[in-house]
């Protein structure tokens, strides 16, 4: 093993136990962030990460406009002694202007001019009282309403000023970014590379979906649940399938898939002591490190290099699966993509029942989160919290994530959650 993957060994640290931050914070110092750029069209955009700064070169808006259909006015005269006193205004109506168009006149005192959402504000005007609130009687029109000067206008400017950055580098683009973009004038855009990452199954006693069930055998899930997740991110998957349980085949797999992927992950066959030809095929072709991380599910976790693609070996089971892919494999892979910034969605919530942990490791529940009659954010667990048992994560829709100084949570406390609304 390299010095700078062996540090990481448990072994050397007291315990023998890693927490969750920590192992986040050494596979990240791990992970390059990305180099590869491609250009393609805006409307192909969606869930890449921006490669450069958007620069503006205009005002959005470009003119001052009106946010609402009315009628623009001077409002500065409504507050003057003579109009103070008036308990209706009356304005004469001089033209209109729609959204394109523009008036070319200026308003005087006492004129308005309807204008639709959009148009440029005539020269004069700082206000709009909206069509709802006037009476309109031989082209004037009547209101009550008092009018603060800016009422209903966008100014020039006011969501992004030329020459500033309107998006950076490391943006995710979501629906929201490509409309911004798009607002830009922009048809095409820099994005870094997607990602291919590999993934394949171990054990003799997983069998392929479409083949007879042995006895004490079960279906494969883990390439599934790994493929749906690595696709909502954005990445291609590579599907090597089941790989028996032989150093040569192990050893053979990992060096193809380095020379295909991004990155590797495997699942099943990392708990310690368990199945000696993995740790030696691993260390044969990488460098890979074997945890023990203080979290439920997930303890046993593999990292390291193959080639010069990030390995992750994840334990079997298929909740364990998933939760580890969530804390661990996510935060690197963001940061292979080039996005900035990112971190897990988290929020609290009242727990509505007792949830039984253990002091010295993080427990991840599947719950069920919702909000009650009072207003509240509320969270249940899904019930029996095995991590073979999937249908809990079916029912789910978070993770409550109960830190290691706690030994139970009561009902009425609150608790962390993370929301399925990234991935799941």
């Amino acid at each position: 093993m390299s010095d700078a993957i062996n540090c990481f060994d448990p072994v050397a640290n007291p315990g023998g136990m890693l927490t969750v931050a920590e192992s986040v914070a050494r596979i990240l110092s791990q992970i390059a962030t990305p180099e590869q750029v491609e250009t393609i069209p805006l409307s192909q955009a969606i869930n890449r990460v921006l490669a450069e700064d958007q620069v503006s070169v205009f005002d959005v808006p470009q003119q001052t406009n009106s946010a609402m259909d009315g009628y623009a006015i001077g409002a500065a005269e409504l507050s003057s002694e003579k109009n103070a006193s008036q308990k209706q205004h009356r304005f004469t109506v001089v033209g209109q202007v729609l959204a394109g168009g523009a008036y070319a006149g200026t308003l005087a005192a006492g004129e308005a001019v309807e204008i639709m959402t959009g148009a440029a504000l005539p020269v004069g005007a700082d206000s709009i009282v909206i069509r709802e609130a006037v009476t309109r009687e031989s082209g004037q029109i009547f209101f009550s309403d008092s009018v603060k000067t800016g009422q209903h206008v966008r100014l020039k400017g006011e969501d992004i000023k030329s020459g500033s950055v309107a998006l950076s580098a490391g943006s995710l683009i979501r629906p929201q970014e490509q409309g911004l973009l798009a607002s830009l004038g922009m048809q095409n855009v820099a994005v870094f590379k997607p990602l291919r990452v590999a993934i394949f199954s171990t054990g003799d006693e997983v069998v392929a979906q479409g083949q007879a069930l042995p006895e004490n055998c079960i279906y494969d899930t883990n390439r599934f649940t790994l493929t749906g997740l690595l696709q909502r991110m954005g990445c291609s998957v590579v599907d090597l399938g089941i790989i028996e349980d032989s150093q040569v085949t192990m050893q053979r797999v990992l060096s193809e898939a380095s020379q295909q992927a991004d990155m590797v992950i495997s699942s099943g066959g990392v708990s310690m002591g368990q199945a000696d030809y993995i740790k030696q095929a691993l260390e044969a072709v990488g460098d890979i490190g074997f945890w023990r991380v203080a979290m439920r599910p997930g303890r046993p976790l593999a990292f390291g290099k193959v080639g010069q693609a990030p390995f992750f070996g994840l334990p079997g089971n298929p909740v364990a699966v998933m939760v580890t892919f969530l804390q661990f494999v996510q935060p690197a892979l963001r940061k292979m993509m080039g996005q900035k910034g990112w971190q897990p969605i988290k929020m609290m919530a009242v727990a509505e029942e007792k949830i039984k942990s253990r002091a010295g490791r993080i427990d991840y529940s599947r719950g069920v989160y919702r909000i009650n009659d009072q207003g509240e954010l509320v969270v249940q667990t899904t019930g029996a919290q095995g991590s073979g048992i999937l249908t809990s994560m079916v029912q789910a829709n978070c993770l409550i994530e109960i830190g290691e100084q706690y030994s139970q949570v009561e009902a009425g406390d609150r608790v962390l959650i993370q929301p399925f609304s990234d991935l799941l």
